[in-house]
């Protein structure tokens, strides 16, 4: 296996070097060959939990230019974290040893222009995809209060809430981060130009010094 961050700024830094040899075009698909491959099967210690929508342009390993064991990721369309999303988080902190969580959003978000949709014409879609945008809701209507109404505003609204929603219902993250032996980090995408950017954070996300 690659040798562990050392700490949640340690596994910040690498998750945003590998985006920037992604934006470069300079990739080095690392862990993807047979040896390494082999060296997993017996358990994995992957550096960061990877919370992130389901959008087809948001593949993980992809964008951040990781490999085999290094991401431990959980997707839901618009983000939503539901009891076995913080299940999923919980397990790569306590039982994997995971040092940083990342939430990923990203501009033109589909979830959140229909959770948009639905707060201007009082309307919700059918099935199933109603309870996703009802979760989304929330950071809406948190946004209009705010005097924000655009979609890719929105969207860092909805990053920073739910950064905040896993703080407050996971006990075991907070603590962890109250530790200093995790961080979170809430990062907006964006499709055309690939980058990452900053929205809202908890814990040691910089190097001390």
């Amino acid at each position: 296996m690659s040798n562990p961050p050392s700490s949640p700024a340690h596994a910040f830094e690498m998750l945003l070097e590998g985006n920037r040899r992604f934006v470069e075009s300079a990739r080095l698909h690392p862990n993807q060959d047979a040896d390494y491959r082999a060296s997993l099967a017996p358990g994995q210690r992957p550096f960061a939990v990877l919370f992130g929508c389901s959008d087809s342009r948001l593949a993980a390993e992809i964008i951040f230019d990781q490999g085999l064991g290094d991401l431990f990721v959980v997707r839901t369309a618009g983000h939503v974290a539901g009891p076995e999303v913080l299940g999923s988080i919980e397990y790569g902190i306590g039982v994997l040893g995971t040092p940083l969580v990342v939430v990923l959003g990203h501009d033109s978000c589909g979830a959140v222009t229909a959770a948009r949709q639905a707060c201007i014409e009082g309307t919700a879609p059918p099935g199933y995809v109603r309870d996703i945008v009802e979760r989304v809701t929330p950071s809406v209507l948190a946004a209009r209060a705010a005097g924000t109404t655009e979609v890719d505003e929105i969207v860092d609204v909805h990053i920073q809430r739910t950064i905040d929603l896993m703080m407050e219902r996971s006990t075991l993250l907070a603590t962890e981060v109250a530790a200093g032996r995790c961080a979170v980090a809430g990062l907006s995408y964006r499709l055309a130009g690939g980058t990452v950017r900053l929205v809202g954070s908890h814990g040691p996300l910089r190097p001390e010094g």
